[in-house]
């Protein structure tokens, strides 16, 4: 189990995600007491606190289930009155294994010791992947356990640099120290590290002035003086105190024999010119600085992207930036792994130019590879040289070059990811992605100059965004307009918008054409990788699911897999996040162009068939967990090869609407664009019900707006009504009330023309909702009293609560509190009865309403206390800010200022992330 960093599990080497914060929570809080029996109670305060539902029990009982089967284990989780134990042996969390390991750094003595110790406290400090316990932010319990290990990590790090100190290693320390003591300004500690560091460098005068720096810091803002240690440190520095000198470096183990002396004064510096105007890549370029900090043996690192992203322009750049950590030289070599010629580089004749570099006669280099390859470890023993290996084709290429004793550095770049070499050779991994927006516009500006960029901010926007913020395309399109100084940037971006950006950044260059560039990446692809890379083209969402991908290609998500795994380690798909893979626009673009050479149309149209399939019959089933009272609608058989996940609770299948929400947005539109005018109304009604409880209004009108438009093509009369009923009445939402009055109108009269009492029934308690938020309360009741008459006669007991509840609110806005207060009751019992959840929380919200305005503040606080559970329990962010509100003025009235303060606070948080808040609040 991991929890420093992301929460999952890893079962025989591969990480598994596990789905739902309660579910993290609970797995966090048992695997910080592992082999303790943690108690029910004591568990559901820790995973709920104050939103505990009235089912918690039971919850967690589902998501104990949910962890045993994620764990393949159903004895690691096992039920132990009066509670739950978690036993994964001694190592079973990767908390444990770094308490242990920074225990053991932390004693021992002697020069051997400490090397020992560094190797236990980096082993330690190399588990933490992020902020610890990252997806549990908000519990109390946890984010002091969070704290906690976040105190443990500098605690290593700490014991592991005076470790290294005392090993001699002070020349690999600045940048980490500099850095360290820029995040912890009061940190006694790192700042006597780094002044002893600074001082052992040979620079006294600096680790004097960072002394100084220190104590106007504790002065200015805390009012004290440096510790003892540091005056006691600050007065050897000024005698020059020889108990400070360096000690020698600890030799580890012994270095290889060299077979072959090169002068020591040839000094290769092959690194290609740099990029002048290379803008961007702040977190890239820090990632590639562990390398200088890290005590590594033989460190390497594997660069990897997608065509074009820039991998080569970034490496070359920090190399220049590093090279005067390398004064024994820097080797380069291009080895065109994926060079249109099909001819990657030998590895033999790229060994013998770093040979030749360093002055090795010809007659002394071996015939064979192996022996070549050690000859350059051997050479390079004892030595400090930084070795780039640009643009890889795969690990065999790469391995015969690489360094085998401390001091040097490889850095690889590649198409492919590499991962052998992450595996065994414990490599670092870093991944280049495609730029900012704000990085896009800063790689223009330092092409065209600031003033022109700046001139023209919306051309320069859509620039980038038609370029897919990839520099390769950025580059092509800032070169142009360089030669150009005349040319308007908007006139340019008209150009990428009328003819397709890969059509207007094409060239005679293959270099510099993003579509040749591409194509040698798409060349080296196995069928069956790129027949799936096509169909990804045709999806039109920012990223897409396994199961969608699946789905896609018409196969079982096993099948789909290694073709799936090819494209990731190719970098022409990218993975946004575990289990969610998309290409960016350009690549989109050059896939779609595949599709349409390579693929016949029917099975274009099939796969796309599948696609939305797979999103309607999925989405149709998560809303009904979400909301169990929906009417059943029968959606027909989905195509054959559709994959359809399935979700056991509501947890689950809120979790998958929260991932899927933007693909699923670009369903409906993809729906309507290929005619499929069924899947179009109906995607908007499986989407509904998550939309709205999420606060995404204006997302949900423009699925009601498509949905609507489908219903008009198809002729579809009779669902012409539901279309702009849920229309207008998401438009009063978003306080579009013209708007909402004419589609609720046109409701009732599709209604009335088809003798729909029900349509009429709920078209009427809409209007009398828009009424309500209009301040009409008594056409509010004159048509809410409507709507329960019909739903009454209809004997629709669910809407007849609702409409019970609707009134209550009307009454209680005309000041007709008891009469509220009655009809609010009555809804509440049926809520209650029939199951309806949601129904209940806005009932209670009601109620709790109602009492406040009776003079009753504390029974309204204990009434929006279960209005407020429950909504969080459903996941709706609108009900839940709302109480919030409720409950903040309600304790203002209850004379206790400090709970309404946070109350409101917490709900303006929540109603700031919504779109747009709800009228009336």
């Amino acid at each position: 189990m991991r929890l420093l960093g992301p929460i999952d599990v890893v079962v025989d080497g591969a990480a598994r995600p596990v789905r739902g914060q309660r579910r993290k929570a609970v797995l966090a809080v048992l695997g910080l007491h592992p082999g303790e029996v943690v108690s029910t109670g004591r568990l559901v305060d820790l995973v709920w606190g104050d939103a505990a539902p009235p089912n918690a029990v039971n919850a967690l009982q589902s998501h104990v289930s949910y962890l045993r089967r994620t764990l393949d284990d159903k004895a690691a989780i096992t039920s132990r009155p009066p509670g739950y134990l978690l036993d994964a042996g001694g190592d079973g969390t990767d908390v444990a294994v770094a308490e242990r390991l920074i225990a053991a750094g932390l004693h021992g003595a002697g020069s051997a010791d400490l090397a020992t110790r560094a190797r236990h406290l980096q082993a330690a400090l190399e588990l933490w992947r992020g902020t610890p316990l990252a997806d549990t932010g908000g519990l109390p319990w946890l984010d002091e356990q969070a704290e906690r290990l976040g105190q443990l990590w500098l605690r290593g790090k700490r014991a592991l640099l005076d470790a290294r100190l005392g090993l001699g290693q002070h020349a690999h320390l600045l940048p980490d120290l500099e850095r360290l003591t820029r995040e912890h300004p009061f940190d006694e500690q790192l700042h006597g590290q780094l002044i002893l560091t600074l001082y052992r460098l040979g620079r006294q005068a600096d680790a004097l002035a960072a002394f100084r720096r220190l104590r106007r810091t504790l002065d200015d803002d805390l009012g004290i003086e440096p510790g003892a240690a540091l005056r006691d440190l600050e007065s050897a520095i000024l005698r020059q105190d020889p108990d400070l000198d360096a000690p020698e470096p600890w030799p580890g183990p012994a270095a290889e024999v060299v077979t072959v002396a090169a002068p020591r004064d040839a000094a290769p510096a092959q690194l290609p010119l740099a990029v002048r105007t290379f803008a961007g890549r702040a977190g890239e370029l820090a990632g590639l600085d562990k390398l200088l900090t890290d005590d590594r043996e033989a460190a390497v690192a594997v660069v990897t992207g997608t065509a074009g992203v820039g991998k080569s322009a970034l490496v070359v750049h920090w190399a220049h930036r590093a090279a005067e950590q390398f004064p024994d030289g820097q080797l380069y070599v291009n080895l065109r792994g994926f060079d249109p010629g099909g001819r990657p580089v030998d590895p033999a004749d790229a060994v013998r130019g770093f040979l030749d570099a360093f002055g090795v006669a010809a007659d002394r280099i071996p015939a064979d590879l192996a022996a070549q390859a050690a000859l350059l470890r051997s050479l390079l023993s004892g030595r400090r040289v930084l070795i780039v290996l640009d643009n890889a084709r795969d690990a065999a290429q790469v391995r015969p070059l690489l360094p085998g004793t401390p001091g040097c550095l490889a850095v690889v770049t590649s198409r492919d990811a590499l991962t052998s070499l992450v595996v065994l050779e414990g490599a670092l991994p870093v991944a280049v992605g495609l730029l900012s927006d704000g990085e896009g516009v800063d790689l223009l500006a330092r092409r065209l100059g600031a003033a022109r960029v700046a001139a023209e901010p919306a051309a320069v926007a859509e620039i980038v965004t038609r370029c897919a913020r990839l520099p390769l395309a950025l580059a092509v399109v800032a070169g142009r307009a360089a030669t150009r100084p005349d040319l308007p940037l908007a006139d340019l971006a008209a150009s990428l918008r009328a003819a397709g950006t890969l059509d207007a950044i094409a060239g005679d260059d293959p270099v510099c054409d993003p579509r040749a560039v591409f194509s040698w990446s798409y060349r080296a692809l196995r069928p069956a990788a790129a027949e799936l890379l096509r169909r990804c083209s045709l999806a039109p969402g920012p990223d897409l699911g396994t199961d969608a991908i699946a789905s896609l290609a018409g196969v079982p998500v096993a099948a789909a897999r290694a073709p799936l795994g090819e494209l990731v380690r190719a970098n022409l798909v990218a993975e946004h996040t575990p289990g969610r893979d998309g290409l960016h626009d350009l690549l989109r673009a050059y896939a779609a162009e595949q599709a349409a050479v390579h693929d016949a149309a029917p099975g274009y149209r099939l796969a796309v068939h599948r696609l939305l399939d797979h999103y309607l019959h999925t989405a149709d089933a998560a809303a009904r967990l979400l909301d169990p009272t929906l009417a059943a609608e029968p959606l027909g058989d989905p195509q054959p090869g559709t994959v359809l996940p399935r979700h056991g609770d509501r947890d689950e299948a809120l979790a998958w609407f929260d991932a899927e929400r933007r693909p699923l947005l670009a369903a409906v539109h993809l729906a309507a664009e290929a005619g499929l005018d069924a899947h179009t109304w109906r995607l908007a009604a499986a989407t509904t019900t998550y939309l709205d409880r999420r606060g995404q209004w204006h997302d949900l009108a423009a699925t009601q707006e498509a949905a609507l438009r489908a219903q008009r093509r198809a002729g579809n009369q009779a669902g012409l009504g539901d279309a702009a009923c849920a229309l207008g009445q998401t438009y009063a939402r978003i306080g579009r009330y013209e708007d909402a009055e004419h589609h609720l109108g046109a409701a009732m009269w599709v209604y009335e023309q088809f003798g729909d009492a029900a349509g009429l029934a709920r078209a009427s308690y809409h209007l009398g909702w828009l009424a309500h938020a209009l301040h009409r309360y008594q056409e509010a009741l004159t048509l809410t009293g409507q709507a329960l008459r019909l739903f009454d006669r209809l004997g629709d007991r669910l809407w007849r609560a609702r409409a019970l509840n609707a009134t209550g609110w009307i009454h209680g806005r005309l000041g007709q509190h008891r009469h509220a207060l009655h009809r609010c009751r009555e809804a509440l019992t049926e809520t209650i009865e029939l199951g309806d959840r949601h129904g209940e929380a806005g009932t209670w919200d009601a109620v709790g309403h109602t009492h406040h305005h009776l003079g009753d503040p504390h029974q309204a606080i204990a009434c929006y206390g279960h209005a407020l559970r429950a909504y969080r329990e459903l996941g709706d962010r609108s009900g839940e800010a709302c109480v919030l509100v409720h409950l903040a003025d309600a304790h203002d009235a209850a004379a206790d200022p400090v709970t309404a303060a946070e109350h409101r606070r917490r709900g303006q948080s929540i109603l700031a992330t919504l779109s747009p808040a709800p009228p009336g609040v």
